[in-house]
């Protein structure tokens, strides 16, 4: 007896071809990064509003991806400097909008040891503030912190400027300052500081928004925003790699 062929169902086609493209998407089990290769940023947790723009350091791990070889982790990691592990995050990130109450000295000795011990700190104004607010705050802590390291302008000729990007100006969701400040240790900045609220200029909604206009500069200012964020990155993970290669040339026509 000839059996005839048994006819396959349009539904059935439909959930094969529908597990086959799920099967696909997702990530092979050896191709998988695993999580320490990741860029995960600690978003340091305190007693103010520690996370004015949620969606800030997402975007721009997003961005991180996209334009760097940098691989970024999906969002910031909360973390507490009253618990351990801080050597856990290269980049720990510090936000707010409004005062924050101070550090306990434990706080403070742990975040110092980090930095110390080569950790880097972004510390992010999203209120705009200047003199008041979370920049007074701010200042308050970074003074406690590392006493014998004052906050200085970073000049335009450092090397946090052309790690990626070359950078001549400043971005963020407002321009209080055309300049960020920086606490040195040893020659490397430990503590970089912004009162233009970058985080704000990232920001954006699960629609795909901006949640925040930037002022006066419009779009190239959020642009630059986002050039500085991944200068920051690259300057937190490689420190100054770029100012040793940029003497390359002159050391090789020496040697020739």
């Amino acid at each position: 007896m000839i059996r005839r062929p048994r006819l396959i169902s349009r539904r059935a086609l439909l959930r094969g071809a529908a597990a086959a493209a799920l099967a696909a998407a997702l990530p092979r089990r050896g191709s998988a990064l695993p999580a320490p290769s990741l860029l995960a940023i600690g978003h340091v947790q305190h007693g103010g509003n520690w996370n004015p723009r949620p969606s800030a350091i997402r975007r721009l791990g997003w961005e991180l991806g996209r334009r760097t070889s940098i691989e970024p982790a999906p969002d910031s990691v909360p973390v507490r400097l009253d618990r351990p592990g801080l050597h856990r995050w290269p980049m720990l990130y510090l936000a707010g909008a409004g005062p924050f109450p101070a550090f306990s000295e434990p706080e403070r000795a742990a975040l110092r040891r980090h930095l110390q011990y080569g950790g880097f700190l972004l510390v992010d104004a999203a209120d705009g503030s200047d003199g008041d607010g979370f920049d007074a705050s701010a200042r308050r802590e970074l003074a406690a912190v590392l006493p014998t390291a004052p906050l200085q302008p970073v000049p335009r000729e450092h090397v946090l400027n052309k790690t990626f990007y070359l950078l001549d100006r400043q971005g963020g969701r407002v321009l209080v300052k055309p300049w960020v400040e920086a606490q040195a240790l040893d020659g490397r900045l430990a503590v970089v500081y912004t009162q233009n609220d970058l985080g704000g200029a990232w920001a954006r909604s699960e629609l795909g928004e901006w949640e925040y206009p930037c002022t006066p500069g419009g779009e190239a200012q959020r642009e630059t925003a986002f050039r500085v964020g991944v200068n920051l990155a690259m300057y937190a993970l490689c420190t100054d790699y770029k100012d040793d290669a940029v003497h390359l040339p002159f050391i090789m026509r020496r040697r020739s």
